[in-house]
C-alpha cells in the first residue's frame, strides 16, 4: 500500500531508497577510449605544434611583458614552465602505456582469432585433399584403369542411357 502523501508511479519500476543506493560508475571501456584518443591526440605535429607555441607563448611573456604582470621569472630558469611541462609529462606517460595496453589485448584477440582461422582453413584444405584423393582411388577401382577425361564421359553417357531406358521402362509399366 503507498505511503500517505506520496504519489505512486504505477508505469515506473520502483527503486531503492537509502544509504544503500549505488551510485552509477563511469564505464571503464569510456575511460579506456578517452585515454586512447588523448594518446593519439599526443602523437600529432599539431599536439606538438600547439605545445611549442604554448611554451613560446610563455617565455616570450614572462621575458617581454612588464615585470609586474610577469609570473615566471626568466632568473630562476622558467621554474612554473618545467612544472607545467613536467605536469603534462607525468600524465601523458601512464595515459600512452594504458592506451598500449588496450591495443596490446585487441592484438592478443586478434591474433587468436587469425590463429583459430588458419587452423579451419587448414583442416578444410586437409579435408578437400583426401576427398579428392578418395575419389581418384575409388575411380581407378571402378575401371581398374587411369581415369582420362575420354574415360570418365563414356562411363557418364552409359550411366545416362541406363538411366533413360529405365525410365522409359518404368513410363511403359504405367502404361494402361
Amino acid at each position: 500500500m503507498a505511503r500517505p502523501g506520496r504519489q505512486v508511479a504505477l508505469d515506473a519500476p520502483r527503486g531503492r531508497s537509502g544509504v544503500l543506493t549505488r551510485t552509477p560508475q563511469p564505464s571503464r571501456d569510456r575511460f579506456g577510449r578517452a585515454t586512447e584518443w588523448i594518446a593519439r591526440a599526443m602523437g600529432t605535429p599539431w599536439f606538438l605544434v600547439g605545445l611549442t607555441m604554448f611554451c613560446v607563448a610563455w617565455l616570450a611573456w614572462n621575458t617581454l611583458a612588464a615585470e609586474d604582470l610577469r609570473f615566471d621569472s626568466a632568473a630562476n630558469g622558467f621554474t612554473a614552465l618545467t612544472l607545467m611541462l613536467s605536469l603534462q609529462a607525468s600524465y601523458a606517460a601512464p595515459l600512452i602505456l594504458l592506451a598500449q595496453n588496450r591495443q596490446d589485448d585487441r592484438d592478443r584477440v586478434q591474433i587468436e582469432q587469425d590463429r583459430q582461422r588458419a587452423e579451419r582453413n587448414l583442416a578444410d584444405t586437409e579435408y578437400l585433399a583426401r576427398e579428392i584423393v578418395a575419389l581418384r582411388f575409388a575411380l581407378n577401382d571402378f575401371a581398374g584403369e587411369v581415369v582420362t577425361r575420354d574415360v570418365l564421359r563414356a562411363e557418364l553417357k552409359s550411366l545416362l542411357e541406363r538411366l533413360d531406358d529405365d525410365a522409359d521402362a518404368a513410363e511403359e509399366d504405367r502404361a494402361p
